[in-house]
């Protein structure tokens, strides 16, 4: 179907919640897309980090391919191998408590905030500015942004915004806190790592008030910065974490992961979801898992991460580079104009986070050769900003 009539269907059906390029794709294999006329792209933004193992990984491929035919839901009425499995994996790779499957990182985020409200009634939830959680009402309340809570006031109450210092957490944190909530890297704001120091300061001031510390991977998990987790390079460990995005190898699952302290707080009952855990994404997030949980592939995320980094720095145009492995971002003149430039003129994807601030998710499977590849076209797309 054409893009003029998939424009002239949503025109008239569906909801205006997102603002699209004018691009149809089509096909996807690796770290490439084609559009419906079939030219090719360099997708350095992975679905927003949701295809961590490329576009259609063979293995993630063959294992729904086996699954659709065998059996593809059953609710959580029922036990099923695939879920048991993924879910020991997720625990025995991370925390080593206990695993609740939802469908999305909202979803994720939205059973930790009941997780840590149940473990400490009433308590409080310290986040930071900057941070982005989610858009359902839990996580949207957790996330301090007033474009993007103003709208649909009044919010969920007992969420303490403080800024991301050492010294501001600590103070906020008290008999009553509940809980705090943090990315290690904020993504949806600009790739922002938060400090070793904060992350430090956040976990001594939970241990000091019996508080939950709850990190947000949503989009660091699943090998996204060269480790597994990201809380694995800052040597502060959670209570909790909440994966999603890379988990399904491109199909939509979610995780809240427990340490032991929080495993046994829901009972049954507490929470649940219909789809979640089923066979098919489960089996899709086995198959990922196998991909992505490798030494020598998260080895080459943080030395392409560098390599990546170290080339942006040299390019005029492009400024404060930062990231980890292969989460980065860098600041420009006029990004959302240049992520569409970047499009037309050199069929590559990015993706601007906001005025002046463009982001790079390649997937984890990237060569060196396509960093080079992709720094010679921003390198081009840059060249009229920097003149």
């Amino acid at each position: 179907m054409s893009l003029a009539a998939l424009q002239a269907i949503e025109a008239a059906h569906v909801v205006p919640s997102y603002a699209r390029f004018p691009l149809e794709l089509v096909r996807g294999a690796g770290t490439r897309v084609w559009d419906f006329d079939g030219n090719e792209y360099l997708d350095l933004l992975s679905g927003i980090s949701v295809l961590n193992v490329g576009h259609c990984h063979p293995a993630v491929v063959e294992a729904v391919r086996a699954q659709v035919g065998t059996l593809t839901h059953v609710t959580n009425l029922f036990y099923t191998e695939p879920a048991m499995r993924l879910a020991e994996r997720l625990a025995t790779s991370s925390l080593g408590g206990k695993v609740f499957f939802c469908n999305s990182g909202a979803e994720a985020n939205e059973a930790a905030l009941k997780l840590v409200r149940k473990a400490k009634p009433g308590g409080e939830i310290v986040v930071v500015h900057g941070a982005f959680h989610g858009r359902t009402y839990g996580a949207l309340s957790a996330t301090p942004q007033e474009s993007k809570q103003a709208p649909f006031a009044p919010l969920v109450p007992g969420f303490v915004v403080v800024a991301p210092e050492p010294e501001a957490l600590e103070a906020a944190v008290h008999s009553g806190t509940a809980a705090v909530l943090l990315e290690p890297i904020q993504g949806e704001t600009g790739v922002h790592p938060l400090s070793d120091e904060l992350l430090r300061a956040a976990r001594a001031a939970c241990d000091r008030v019996g508080a939950a510390l709850v990190f947000d991977e949503i989009q660091t998990g699943m090998g996204r910065t060269g480790t597994l987790w990201a809380y694995e390079q800052t040597g502060v460990v959670p209570d909790a974490l909440t994966t999603a995005k890379a988990l399904g190898g491109g199909l939509p699952i979610g995780a809240l992961v427990t340490g032991e302290r929080l495993a046994d707080v829901f009972a049954p009952g507490d929470h649940g979801s219909t789809f979640a855990g089923g066979p098919l994404v489960a089996s899709a997030a086995l198959a990922a898992f196998d991909v992505l949980d490798d030494p020598e592939l998260l080895a080459s995320v943080r030395e392409l991460g560098e390599r990546l980094r170290d080339g942006l720095r040299t390019l005029p145009g492009a400024g404060d580079v930062r990231g980890r492995g292969l989460m980065v971002a860098f600041e420009t003149a006029e990004a959302p104009a240049l992520v569409r430039r970047a499009l037309s003129e050199e069929r590559v994807i990015l993706n601007a986070t906001g005025p002046s601030t463009v982001r790079l998710l390649p997937p984890l499977i990237v060569t060196a050769q396509e960093i080079d590849d992709a720094l010679a076209r921003i390198g081009r797309l840059l060249a009229p900003v920097n003149a």
